[in-house]
């Protein structure tokens, strides 16, 4: 009866272990989903939503074919269309039973109701995109990408959009019962092996000793020694036969074996039935109101990247003293000043260029939270300079104009504070502050104006309390600029006969020409950029003076003069830094935080 039941139960251990091996394998399933992207042939775009590419849980991978380079960028849905707001795409988006649906949308009309032509430009290194994947003829990536995001495919931005799309999902297939019907049979095997071994060992027990009669020997014939030595219990001489032993082992010992490697195969967690429930997840604090949050401007990583496309950019317009491609990565006043320094470097041969943008060496990124344009990014980066190894850290704000447009240089200069105020991650952002903000001490759009009457007046200014001067470093600089200047105009703008003076000096200062831009920090204030233009003048005391320009090459490359009877105005350009504390901090004093000054241009008084 022993051997029936291992029978039994080696038979239903087979069956249980081949069930679950096969939940494993061949009734698994595919392992993963594709679904093919149908698109029109005579659109130059493709935008997959993010809810397509997040139809099925986990990563994405993305497939696209077409003849040439096959382009690929992902983003912030809205990001993306914005930037396909004037032109013809495909619009690829889950319809309402899960299934993906095609549709080609038309340019959007404008402000007075007129449609655009559709535009063709090359999405490759744009600044939107949160990373571009660029491959010919086939273009394959691996994705992970939330539904808030989407994807752009497209070739050169004139050609079709590749017709050969598709996005393919790992798909996740549980088998809850693998685990217990593998280990299961496992242990009915190892049943099944005792009842065997239990049902051998009573078998032989039962049968007991058994000898035959030994046959009557002849009278005329010897005895035989060795049937006497049997008589009296002596076994004889001859070869032992092999015991089974061995054989009954190895018998054991392989479905041991085959039962620990069928119980591992099943030991993944999914192989087995989550008797727990799933957990719920535990809402936490919030630094902002995700309901009322705008998505920051740039990823820190997008950053970087467009950090080093300006670095380039204005390097090589440095090397070949290019004003148009300056332009493409700068604005406002660092873009005038980069002019001039063209203009002299032409002209004078030991003429300096101005210091070059960091290409790298991010340590802090301010984006504004903002979902609209135009957009404004703080940036500050640190650079060795010298042989000692000494770092030079570069603050600029760099500005977004619309979606198609590059970020260019708004405002740069070396960072002089010890400390920047407390901002936000770049994660979440910083909102940007009005020109005619109330909650600072002083609104940004007066700071320009305000700061160039204490660079004029000192202490004197009405306006010297609200700003930290005792540790300005700009405001010192100007100072002893100004003082020497002066000392050494003294000694040429006098008469050798008379001993009068035949010119005189002076200087102003005002409010420059660029808007402020400003966002806000943690604490209730504000890091504010502003541009304020020094003005030296230079004219003759009388109808018969004239002010030569003898030793002021500058001035007389700009001018294209070398003397005049109404004097000269030198122009400098000056892009300052403020901290500037919100109302009612403990420390109200506007701060210096960094600054550059270069000259801007220069010209005769007209008479």
């Amino acid at each position: 009866m022993r051997f029936v039941w291992a029978v039994a139960a080696f038979v239903l251990a087979a069956v249980m272990i081949a069930s679950g091996v096969a939940q494993r394998t061949i009734f698994q399933g595919p392992k993963t989903e594709t679904s093919a992207i149908n698109v029109s042939d005579t659109a130059s775009y493709t935008l997959i939503d993010g809810a397509v590419l997040d139809r099925l849980p986990g990563s994405q991978t993305l497939r696209a074919a077409a003849d040439g380079t096959v382009f690929a960028a992902y983003g912030p849905t809205a990001d993306l269309k914005a930037w396909l707001s004037d032109t013809e795409y495909n619009a690829v988006t889950l319809a309402g039973d899960k299934s993906v649906k095609t549709a080609v949308v038309p340019p959007v009309a404008d402000e007075n109701g007129d449609v655009p032509k559709a535009a063709h430009r090359d999405p490759a290194g744009a600044d939107l995109w949160l990373d571009e994947f660029q491959q010919d003829d086939i273009l394959i990536e691996h994705l992970q990408l939330p539904d808030t995001m989407s994807v752009l495919v497209a070739t050169n931005g004139t050609d079709p959009a590749p017709a050969d799309v598709s996005v393919t999902w790992a798909v996740h297939r549980s088998t809850p019962w693998a685990g217990p019907l593998i280990v299961g049979g496992g242990i009915l095997m190892l049943v099944g092996v005792f009842l065997y071994i239990l049902g051998i060992r009573k078998m032989r027990r039962s049968r007991g000793p058994r000898r035959k009669a030994l046959p009557p020997l002849p009278e005329t014939e010897p005895i035989d020694l060795s049937i006497e030595a049997e008589d009296k219990g002596v076994i004889s001489a001859g070869e032992p036969a092999k015991a089974p032993t061995r054989r009954r082992r190895a018998f054991i010992a392989l479905p041991v074996v085959v039962i620990s490697s069928l119980a591992f195969t099943g030991c993944t967690a999914d192989a087995w039935p989550q008797l727990g429930g799933s957990p719920s997840p535990t809402p936490t604090a919030t630094v902002v109101d995700a309901d009322d949050a705008q998505a920051p401007a740039v990823t820190e990583t997008q950053a970087d990247r467009i950090l080093n496309r300006i670095s380039t950019a204005v390097s090589k317009a440095d090397e070949k003293k290019d004003a148009k491609l300056a332009a493409t990565r700068l604005t406002g006043a660092p873009l005038a000043e980069r002019k001039t320094n063209y203009t002299l470097r032409k002209k004078i041969s030991d003429q300096a260029a101005l210091d070059a943008l960091p290409a790298s060496g991010l340590k802090v990124v301010l984006p504004q939270a903002y979902n609209g344009w135009p957009r404004t990014v703080l940036l500050v980066a640190d650079e060795k300079s010298g042989k000692d190894d000494a770092v030079d850290s570069t603050m600029m704000m760099i500005t977004q104009a619309d979606p198609w447009s590059a970020y260019k240089v708004a405002y740069s200069g070396h960072l002089e504070a010890d400390a920047l105020p407390d901002v936000a991650p770049a994660y979440l952002g910083a909102a940007a502050v009005q020109p005619d903000s109330s909650f600072l001490v002083m609104p940004p759009n007066q700071i320009a104006a305000a700061y160039a009457d204490v660079i004029d007046n000192g202490d004197k200014s009405k306006y010297a309390a609200q700003f930290a001067t005792d540790d300005d470093p700009f405001l010192k600089g100007v100072t002893e600029s100004r003082k020497k200047q002066l000392a050494e105009f003294e000694k040429t703008a006098k008469d050798k006969d008379s001993g009068k003076k035949t010119g005189k000096m002076s200087f102003s200062s005002e409010a420059g020409a660029e808007d402020p831009l400003a966002l806000a920090t943690l604490e209730s204030g504000a890091i504010v950029a502003v541009n304020v233009d020094e003005v030296e003048t230079v004219t003759p005391t009388s109808k018969d003076s004239v002010i030569k320009l003898t030793q002021n090459d500058t001035v007389k490359a700009l001018t294209g003069v070398k003397e005049s009877q109404s004097g000269f105005n030198t122009t400098y350009s000056d892009q300052l830094f403020f901290y500037v504390p919100g109302v009612g901090s403990t420390d109200a004093q506007i701060r210096l935080l960094g600054y550059s000054s270069n000259i801007l241009g220069a010209k005769v008084i007209s008479k």
